[in-house]
């Protein structure tokens, strides 16, 4: 049996070696990971919409945990509100995303395929499954 990096499995010390540095590797990503988890969970976004009418907060899972509105609703359709709310938020939420990718690259590092993969899940839950990533040239 050989490991990976070419050498044979027959030596118990290369073996236990091995293995050492192999549980190494993966308890420094477990420890990465955690941290990614703590410092994603923290973020909040807010964003005000062009015209000042809605300012909302989302948390790290796309969840509004503020509104605020101005006085200029009162002056327009509750249909105009209501879809500057949900508009708003979207664009909260796409910002999230944006944000949560910077704090997971730098947390596991840009190569990383754990990394990316959690950026693709948490962009699609924050952004929808049909909504571009940021990162992949087709924009916003």
């Amino acid at each position: 049996m050989a490991r990976p990096d070419g050498g044979a499995l027959l030596d118990p010390e290369a073996a236990k070696e091995w293995l050492s540095a192999w549980k190494g590797r993966i308890d420094e990503l477990a420890a990465a990971t955690g941290a990614m988890s703590e410092r994603v969970q923290a973020l909040r976004v807010t964003v005000t919409d062009p015209s000042g009418l809605a300012e909302v907060t989302v948390d790290s899972a796309g969840t509004l945990v503020d509104l605020r509105l101005g006085e200029r609703m009162y002056q327009l359709a509750p249909e105009v509100v209501a879809r500057t709310i949900l508009d708003t938020v979207a664009e909260a939420k796409a910002e999230m995303a944006v944000r949560a990718q910077a704090v997971i690259t730098e947390t596991l590092g840009p190569d990383s395929v754990a990394g990316q993969e959690i950026a693709r899940r948490l962009g699609e839950q924050l952004r929808g499954p049909d909504q571009p990533d940021e990162g992949d040239g087709a924009g916003r």
